[in-house]
């Protein structure tokens, strides 16, 4: 890892290789893995990351939104792309660069087989995605003979998968309510490959399903927060290695005498004196208003530095008065020791909110 002069986050492949293999270790030979690399690959980089796994024969990948799947293909990623969320107004795009729709409603399902009709496709992969629980998006098991009419006047467009997604599979107070969620994809399941004369394959767990519920394998697995060092549980997380590092530095520390005050609406005032450091990094790029007035803290030569008064938009000033530093010094954010998911967990937050905040305009750089 580098010693900085700058704000940067530095991005592991290393740690990213060791968590796909830990996490390919549950499964069976012949599941396919599918790897979420929305949000910017969970706030790291989403087109570095992708690459690193094409090469390591990662099955499928995930994004959110449409024009996550076109910045890929756009670098290169041939490999088979799912879009979670996308937006009718997309339709176009998603065929056009070969991308794979999760379909979750009626109207949705109707808008897509008309535009691949006016692109003259025939058996377009789409994925039917359901609800069994978590409320968010899908079609209900009373949908599917509707959905089955649809696909039956139609050979524009072809059934990928099934999937749903589990609700608190990290959770094993809810255990039955996830079993239930399975039992009902299981049944969903049935009466679909029942009525169609091909068998489309089966998804339904995430991270937290992969450790927990090895019986909801079926046919892939999907992966996000897993890839990037976190389990929801501290037990699983000894097996992971956070791929991110958050680092700045000091541009400039200030003695503050009892009764100053430290920046915007004097949000610290010190009861005695006090040195603090001045570091380039703020709310802009991901520290949110919430770290600040001591909830939040930073690493300074193996020391913990508390933020002071109220976060700045590029700037935080934190306690350096018990911590022998000089302007220049490196600061350490997260790391794999001291992680995301520890500092987010000052704030009531978790890991992914955390990641998935750190502004575009903190620079990659990239271990390999």
């Amino acid at each position: 890892m580098v010693n900085t002069q700058e704000t940067i986050l530095e991005i592991d492949l290393n740690a990213l290789k060791h968590n796909v293999k830990h996490l390919q270790s549950k499964l069976s030979n012949n599941t396919k893995f599918l790897a979420v690399v929305k949000a910017f690959a969970y706030g790291s980089d989403a087109v570095e990351v992708a690459k690193y796994l094409q090469n390591l024969n990662i099955d499928y990948f995930a994004v959110a939104y449409t024009y996550e799947g076109v910045a890929l293909r756009d670098a290169g990623i041939t490999s088979p792309i799912l879009v979670l969320h996308p937006q009718p107004a997309s339709f176009n795009t998603i065929i056009e660069r070969c991308l794979e729709p999760s379909i979750y409603s009626h109207r949705v399902l109707k808008l897509f087989i008309a535009c691949a009709e006016t692109h003259n496709q025939a058996n377009y992969p789409i994925h039917l995605k359901f609800n069994t629980g978590l409320n968010r998006l899908g079609f209900s098991e009373e949908e599917i003979t509707k959905i089955l009419n649809l696909l039956g006047k139609t050979e524009s467009i072809k059934v990928r998968s099934l999937f749903s997604h589990l609700s608190a599979s990290e959770d094993l107070n809810e255990k039955e309510f996830t079993l239930k969620q399975i039992k009902t994809f299981k049944s969903i399941a049935n009466q679909i490959h029942q009525k169609l004369d091909y068998k489309p394959f089966l998804h339904q767990c995430n991270t937290s399903g992969i450790i927990n519920y090895p019986e909801a394998h079926f046919d892939m697995v999907r992966s996000g927060i897993g890839l990037y060092g976190f389990g929801n549980d501290p037990k699983v997380n000894q097996h992971l290695k956070p791929i991110a590092t958050l680092k700045t530095i000091i541009s400039q520390i200030h003695t503050l005498k009892k009764g100053d005050s430290l920046g915007y609406n004097r949000g610290f005032v010190a009861k005695k004196d006090t040195k603090t450091a001045t570091l380039p990094i703020g709310h802009a790029d991901g520290i949110k208003r919430q770290y600040g007035n001591g909830n939040g803290f930073v690493i300074i030569n193996n020391k913990k530095a508390p933020i002071l008064g109220n976060v700045c938009m590029d700037m935080i000033m934190v306690d350096i008065t018990d911590i022998d530093c000089q302007e220049g010094d490196q600061v350490v954010v997260f790391d794999q020791s001291h992680t995301a998911e520890t500092l987010a967990e000052k704030v009531n937050s978790i890991s992914y909110e955390l990641l998935t905040a750190v502004s575009q305009r903190v620079k990659r750089v990239i271990h390999r």
